[in-house]
């Protein structure tokens, strides 16, 4: 009988090792779990629908009798996103020199700085924010050193795979020179990669915007306290215009972004 289902199988396709059907049947079930533990059913989407209704009919028309102090919430949004995002991109350029295979000055310290660059990418913003509100308190600080970690999380790693792709030409020849490892990073491997590290770093912008609205909701500062305050409230006309604030600034920076990635690649 396997016999004769070994000579059915076509000769290119091999049969997946013990393992894989074990990671496979794993996968499966832990799918199934979510599905049943959901309890999703017709009767929960047809009142969530309803219920979207109720907040759209009274989320109009949106209420913007404290446009000026979400204005101000948003920009201080944007500002903790920015400031966190600059000293996030500058910390993560020397940790990607120094974890990159091909720059670092030892593989001990690239192992090292990599299991930290993967557990600071692993815990997720909220948890960071939570830690940051502890120990330094509440508000925009809080928001910024959460942005820092996770714009170094994300920047180090992805800096550090351009460096790696670096032809080893340009740097063998500056150090031909008699240039040390200073004088290599600054004269073949910052301006080779300094378009893609631009791109990166706008991606960061980005994401720490995103990142930013969420934070407030933890106290870390920023447009998310006054989201959450309106939605606690059930003050939905007020949490529709805070919604749309945050759409319209997120989208014209991706714009920008966009724009600006353009010139550069």
């Amino acid at each position: 009988m396997s016999s004769r289902l070994s000579n059915s199988i076509p000769p290119r396709f091999r049969m997946p090792p013990v393992w894989s059907w074990i990671v496979i049947v794993g996968a499966v079930g832990f799918f199934l779990s979510g599905l049943i533990n959901a309890n999703i059913s017709i009767e929960r989407i047809l009142s969530g629908t309803v219920n979207i209704g109720t907040f759209l009919s009274r989320a109009f028309p949106p209420d913007i009798s404290r446009l000026d102090s979400v204005i101000w919430a948003m920009l201080e949004t944007f500002e903790i996103a920015l400031v966190g995002t600059v000293f996030g991109v500058l910390l993560s350029l020397p940790i990607a020199l120094l974890i990159s295979n091909n720059t670092t000055p030892h593989p001990l310290i690239s192992r090292v700085l990599r299991f930290i660059v993967s557990v600071m990418r692993t815990v997720p913003d909220l948890v960071w924010a939570l830690l940051f509100v502890i120990s330094v308190g509440l508000g925009s600080f809080a928001g910024i050193l959460t942005i820092m970690v996770d714009t170094i999380a994300f920047c180090a790693r992805f800096f550090s795979e351009r460096i790696e792709e670096i032809d080893k030409g340009p740097m063998e020849a500056i150090k031909s020179t008699g240039s040390n490892r200073l004088g290599v990073y600054a004269a073949s491997v910052l301006p080779i990669g300094f378009p893609s590290f631009v791109a990166t770093s706008l991606f960061s912008v980005e994401k720490a915007i995103r990142s930013a609205v969420v934070l407030g909701l933890v106290g870390a500062g920023g447009i998310g306290i006054e989201l959450s305050t309106s939605m606690s409230l059930m003050k939905y006309d007020e949490a529709f215009m805070i919604i749309i604030i945050i759409f319209v600034v997120v989208v014209a920076f991706e714009q920008l972004s966009a724009a600006i990635r353009k010139r550069l690649i």
